[in-house]
C-alpha cells in the first residue's frame, strides 16, 4: 500500500465536505424534522452564519482518517486484482475493491459519524462543547448505534461510486463530470440506507427523537408516518451535496496523483 494514497485521499475528503458542509447540514437537518430549529433560519439566529459549518471539524477528523483508508485500500486492491480471485473483469475488480475498502473504513471511523451527527442536530452547543465532550458523555456502544445499517448502506455506495466513476469517465474522459455522475448514481440507489442509519445514530440523543427497535422497527415506523416517501427526505439536498463533493473528491485525487507523479 502506497502512504501517498493515504495522504492525499484524506486531503480531498476534508476539502471536499468542507465546501459542501452547508448543504450536509440542510440533509441531515431535513432527515430528522423532528428534532427542534432544524432549519438555516434557526441556525443562523442562533449561531451566525458560522453555525451552517458546525459539526464539520469532527466531520473532517472522520472524513480524512475514513477517506485516507478507503482510497488507499481501493487502490491497492484494484491495482492487484489477483487478491480477490476473480476474473480479469476490471468493472467487477472495481466494484468489489470499493466494497471491500467501504466496509472496513466504516467500521474503524463510525464512532466519528455518529458524533457529528449529534454536533450538527443540537443547537448552541445545548448538550456537548465539543467532539471531546460527545465522547465523554456518550457511551462508546451509543457511537456504534447504527453501523449495521451503515455497512449495509455504505458498502454498495462505495462500490457503485467507484465503479460508476471509472465507467462514466470512458465517456466523458472528465474527472468531475465523472465524479459527479458516479456519486449521484450511487446515492440514488442507496439513499434510504443513509436516513435510516441517521435515525438510529441518535436514538436516546433526545426525547424528541423517535425510539426504534431496530432497522426494521425504523423502516416500518418511518412508512407508516410518512409513506414510502418518507425514506427518501432530503433526498435533493443528498444530490445537492454529494454531486459537488464526490467530483471534488475524485477531481483533487487524480490531480494530485498526476502531480506528484505515481
Amino acid at each position: 500500500m502506497d502512504i501517498r494514497d493515504f495522504i492525499i485521499g484524506g486531503i480531498s475528503g476534508a476539502l471536499s465536505r468542507t465546501v459542501t458542509a452547508p448543504i450536509e447540514l440542510a440533509k441531515i437537518q431535513s432527515q430528522n424534522k423532528y428534532m427542534p430549529n432544524s432549519n438555516f433560519r434557526s441556525v443562523i439566529n442562533g449561531e451566525g452564519i458560522i453555525g451552517l459549518w458546525k459539526g464539520n471539524f469532527t466531520n473532517c477528523i472522520r472524513i480524512m482518517p475514513q477517506n485516507a483508508i478507503n482510497f488507499t485500500i481501493y487502490e491497492y486492491m484494484a491495482n492487484n486484482d489477483r487478491l480477490l480471485n476473480i476474473s480479469s473483469n476490471k468493472t467487477l475488480t472495481n466494484f468489489y475493491s470499493g466494497s471491500i475498502a467501504g466496509m472496513i473504513a466504516m467500521t474503524i471511523t463510525y464512532p466519528l459519524e455518529n458524533a457529528r451527527s449529534r454536533l450538527c442536530l443540537q443547537s448552541n452547543k445545548n448538550h456537548y462543547k465539543n467532539l471531546l465532550d460527545v465522547f465523554k458523555k456518550t457511551p462508546i456502544t451509543h457511537l456504534y448505534r447504527g453501523l449495521r445499517m451503515s455497512i449495509i448502506g455504505f458498502t454498495p455506495y462505495n462500490a457503485i461510486n467507484f465503479t460508476m466513476y471509472n465507467e462514466y469517465k470512458k465517456f466523458t474522459n472528465n474527472i468531475i463530470i465523472s465524479g459527479g455522475l458516479a456519486g449521484m448514481t450511487a446515492l440514488s440507489i442507496t439513499y434510504p440506507t443513509d436516513l435510516i442509519r441517521r435515525r438510529l445514530q441518535l436514538q436516546g440523543f433526545t426525547k424528541d427523537v423517535p425510539k426504534y427497535d431496530g432497522i426494521i422497527d425504523c423502516v416500518r415506523k418511518i412508512i407508516k408516518n410518512d409513506g414510502i416517501l418518507g425514506l427518501y427526505r432530503g433526498l435533493l439536498f443528498g444530490y445537492m451535496k454529494c454531486v459537488p463533493a464526490v467530483a471534488i473528491q475524485f477531481w483533487f485525487f487524480e490531480i494530485m496523483k498526476e502531480t506528484i507523479n505515481y
